[in-house]
């Protein structure tokens, strides 16, 4: 979704409010295809200081993931704020500025970007999932397997004949 800056661009505007509905479907992360569960809710606004145009709001969404443990799917709630600059001006002392080659911000696009920077590394559906058996491969949250759990290193098997 595109929002257009040209009345805060030319400055007849200041500020302009923002509470929109954003329907996506899903988005691409690291070769990882995230489904969205419910609408994106954006609620902020937009206003213009000098050169630099600020946008701040929050984010409330709900996606869905894949467990790091047991590789079952699960819902993750966002909950977030958004606080990015923007620019059509160059500037080389401010890294953290965005710059505009138009007049309009694909808002989908940047909060996507700062979804994808609040995702947490190790993905999990509950804190103590057991993950998977790593000789059967069925999921422990489950069920119980009825596998050997005879991990002994090779190197070592030598030190279990002396106990």
């Amino acid at each position: 979704m595109f929002v257009d800056l040209k009345d805060l661009l030319s400055k007849k505007k200041i500020s302009k409010e923002l509470d929109l509905t954003i329907e996506e479907k899903s988005f691409n992360d690291s070769n990882e295809e995230i489904e969205f569960l419910s609408p994106i809710v954006f609620n902020g606004s937009i206003n213009i200081i000098g050169d630099i145009i600020n946008l701040t709001g929050t984010v409330k969404t709900k996606i869905q993931l894949i467990c790091s443990r047991c590789l079952e799917p699960f819902p993750y709630d966002i909950n977030l704020k958004i606080n990015e600059k923007f620019s059509n001006i160059i500037a080389n002392e401010d890294v953290d500025i965005i710059f505009l080659d138009s007049d309009t911000i694909d808002i989908t696009e940047i909060i996507v970007n700062n979804i994808i920077l609040t995702l947490p590394i190790k993905r999990l559906c509950k804190e103590n999932c057991k993950g998977l058996c790593q000789q059967c491969g069925s999921n422990l949250n489950n069920s119980v397997c009825n596998c050997v759990k005879d991990d002994i290193d090779p190197r070592l098997a030598k030190l279990k004949d002396l106990f």
